[in-house]
């Protein structure tokens, strides 16, 4: 029988902390945060005028022409997939056997409202003729197949701020289930546009803290005010161990749940969350005490932050006090569809790395939050560990993944 044990092969990611996941990381473990103040005249009404771009010249990577049919968020998606797909040593896999599979929870929602201007202000013959593909929501997945010349699938799953952790589980499945041979998987998100700033805003769950754009995002301090919207994109290569020459981790466990408790609230308890915590050890073959790593979804709000951190406890018991628990979105700020995926990269590197990294700006640490939160300086991990990376997102959707060292 063909082993099961499904691995990491390569890594790529655009976030706001630069343009390819070695930067990304290295400005994760010096503190530097992603987060600026808003100068355009559009934010200036806007109660929250922070956001979290991605620190990437995009015209660096497709030409003038490719512009004008791409969407940012393609664009974003292609770019990380590109690195992953370098990463792994560009796999020599039949084209029938690679699948690709890229969650997203907006989008082409730039590229909707940029051509409904257009249409409003300069009439329907005016609208770009590559309108459609740039709003579908399988246009990252779609464009990425086409540069592999993927044909073994392409698919989109939207599940908010879980969507890419939910493609890793995804691609695992198709792995263990012996329809694939390789998969890239992963998130994209460029959801920074005055609509979704004003929305997110009116729930009441941006940071306010205008005039401090680098100390906005506080996870887990007693000071937190909200999150900060950002973009930028993950992606992994996933192939069975037996296929992988340098595999960089194991994808070792994965569970969805949701909670169905409300579409924009989660449960307080957290029990949807513990209960895939809970599954993902399980499918890893592992217990609450065999972790040294969490990297938390935990984006700064105030209920969403105290959710997981019951959910946690909930979850691991007296296996809690033993895990260096990171929040990464203090820096990144809150990539949405692409956050899970990104934090995948960033547990990966952890364990690569055998560091935790530090969760900024926890002055005042909550004291309702009981974890071992990695606080000053980086966390050293064992050579041999397993970690979580945790994902959420509005309507319930409640992923975790677990990796551990190859």
């Amino acid at each position: 029988m063909t082993d099961p044990t499904v691995v990491v092969t390569g890594v790529g990611a655009v976030t706001p902390l630069g343009p390819d996941a070695a930067t990304c990381w290295q400005r994760l473990g010096a503190g530097h945060s992603g987060v600026v103040a808003l100068a355009d005249d559009w934010a200036r009404e806007l109660p929250s005028r922070l956001a979290a771009p991605a620190d990437v010249d995009l015209a660096e990577h497709f030409d003038p022409v490719a512009r004008r049919r791409l969407s940012r968020v393609v664009e974003l998606a292609v770019v990380a997939a590109r690195e992953a797909w370098r990463s792994a040593g560009s796999p020599d896999v039949d084209p029938e056997r690679l699948v690709v599979v890229i969650g997203t929870g907006m989008g082409g929602l730039r590229a909707t409202v940029e051509q409904h201007h257009v249409q409003k202000e300069r009439g329907a013959r005016r609208v770009s003729p590559h309108t459609i593909p740039m709003l579908m929501p399988n246009s990252a997945a779609a464009r990425v197949s086409l540069e592999l010349g993927a044909s073994g699938g392409a698919m989109a799953p939207m599940s908010a701020g879980a969507s890419g952790a939910e493609a890793l589980a995804l691609g695992r499945d198709l792995l263990r289930a012996g329809r694939a041979d390789v998969v890239i998987c992963g998130g994209t998100e460029a959801a920074v546009h005055p609509v979704t700033l004003a929305g997110f805003a009116q729930l009441g769950v941006l940071s306010l803290r205008n005039d401090e754009p680098r100390r906005a995002c506080r996870p887990y301090d007693t000071d937190r005010d909200g999150f900060v919207l950002a973009e930028g994109a993950g992606m992994l290569v996933l192939q069975r161990a037996a296929d992988a020459t340098t595999p960089l981790a194991v994808l070792a466990g994965a569970a969805t749940t949701s909670d169905g408790y409300d579409i924009t609230e989660g449960d307080p308890v957290g029990r949807g969350a513990a209960r895939a915590m809970l599954a993902a050890l399980r499918d890893a073959g592992l217990g609450p005490a065999d972790l040294a790593h969490l990297n938390a979804h935990a984006t700064g709000t105030s209920g969403g932050d105290l959710a997981e951190a019951r959910a946690v406890r909930a979850a691991l018991g007296p296996g809690a006090d033993r895990v260096a628990v990171s929040a990464t979105k203090s820096q990144t700020g809150h990539l949405l569809g692409a956050a899970g995926a990104v934090e995948a990269v960033f547990t990966v590197l952890a364990l690569r790395q055998r560091s935790a990294p530090p969760i900024v700006n926890l002055a005042h640490p909550d004291e309702a939050v009981d974890l071992d939160l990695v606080r000053g300086a980086a966390r050293e991990l064992p050579a041999s560990a397993s970690a979580m990376s945790n994902a959420f997102g509005y309507g319930g959707h409640n992923v975790s993944l677990v990796f551990q060292t190859v």
